[in-house]
């Protein structure tokens, strides 16, 4: 009885821009970018058949100096993006939480209606579906 209910097609789309100021080249945006939906699934989202999400990443940064200019370099090394991807799952995660709780409700082109969500409402959502608190039932977690 505490069950949400199911929507009619679960088809849709996420769309998620990644913007940092890290000096990263393009294939480290392209790293980032594989990383994205370890954020969505954090929150229960899975990519259904019809779904066709996608993840763009850009940086602001070019260049990396070292102790002096001669040093510069593009990128940072590969060892020091995991902070970066811990940060990523992080952000997109809470920005889905966000934009679910700062949606108004809404009437669709077929008069379908979806009713805003409450914090109390999600909260009652995410642990029905087990989402909340995941880091505690990894192993080695304290």
């Amino acid at each position: 009885p505490d069950a949400p209910e199911p929507l009619d097609a679960p088809d849709g789309s996420c769309m998620v821009i990644i913007a940092t100021d890290a000096p990263l080249d393009a294939r480290q945006l392209t790293r980032l970018c594989r990383r994205g939906g370890l954020g969505l699934a954090r929150t229960g989202f899975y990519s259904s058949n019809g779904s066709g999400d996608f993840f763009i990443a850009f940086s602001t940064a070019t260049a990396v100096f070292g102790s002096d200019a001669s040093e510069a370099r593009v990128g940072l090394r590969d060892e020091e993006l995991s902070p970066l991807f811990a940060a990523l799952v992080e952000a997109v995660e809470e920005a889905v939480i966000n934009s679910l709780l700062a949606a108004e409700t809404m009437v669709g082109r077929d008069g379908n209606r979806r009713e805003a969500l409450d914090s109390a409402t999600l909260v009652r959502i995410l642990d029905y579906y087990r989402v909340r608190g995941w880091a505690r039932r990894l192993p080695g977690a304290e």
